[in-house]
Order: structure tokens, then sequence, then C-alpha cells
């Protein structure tokens, strides 16, 4: 593994659509910004934020998040999800994800816990 460090960020924009709202999700009945969509796309900023720094055949898998959801977002609604890398351990890397509005206003914060593993045999331990 190339060395990840703290600090390392990436950042991912996107607008609410319709299929990312609670409503379309199954994860409440309002037309808002579902949780679940709120967390895929700080995972992706995580993983955004050390792809450059890993080995061929590596990559990294979620192990462990605590989101707080702060806000509601509506459809339409431009919201970028920042992740930073905080703690670094071997294999195992902590980030810190906030997510904010167009106008800087915060709508989750948190921290995600990605382990980086070999592709290959991760895969092989599911036969």
């Amino acid at each position: 593994m190339a060395p990840v460090r703290v600090g390392m960020q990436a950042s991912v924009t996107a607008p609410v659509t319709e299929s990312d709202t609670a409503e379309a999700g199954g994860s409440g009945d309002l037309p808002v910004l579902a949780t679940p969509r709120l967390l895929s796309w700080a995972e992706e900023a995580c993983c955004d934020a050390i792809a450059k720094e890993l080995t061929d055949g590596a990559t990294s898998v979620g192990s462990r998040f605590e989101l707080q959801h702060l806000a509601p977002s509506p459809v339409g609604e431009l919201i970028t999800v920042t992740a930073t890398v905080q703690y670094v351990d071997g294999k195992l890397v902590r980030f810190d994800v906030v997510a904010s509005h167009g106008d800087d206003r915060i709508v989750a914060s948190g921290t995600i816990t990605r382990v980086v593993v070999d592709a290959t045999r991760f895969l092989r331990r599911l036969k």
C-alpha cells in the first residue's frame, strides 16, 4: 500500500434527485434526501480521497460508520460531501465526513472507517 496520509481529502457534489429521496428509496415517506443515499455519497468521497494512493489490486471496504443527518434537503438542492483522512493505522483508515448545501449549511457530519484490502484475496473469502 502506498502512503495514505492524514489530511488527504476528496469531495463529491451532486444534486438531490427524485430517486435520491427517502420516499423513493424506502427509508421514509418524505420527498427529501434519504440518509442511505447521503451515506453512499460519503463513502464515495472516502474512496476518492485515497484511490490514487492504493497499489494495483488494492481497494478499500467500509467497516464502520457514524453519520448524523442534521437537516433535510429537498429535490434540486446541491449537496457537497467532503471526506478527510483523520487517522491511519496500517490498513485501517478513518475519515471525517461533512455534507453541506450550496450555502455551506451543514446537512450531515460523521466518521467512516474503511479497511484497505487486496481485492482478489477479499473476494476469495466469498467461496
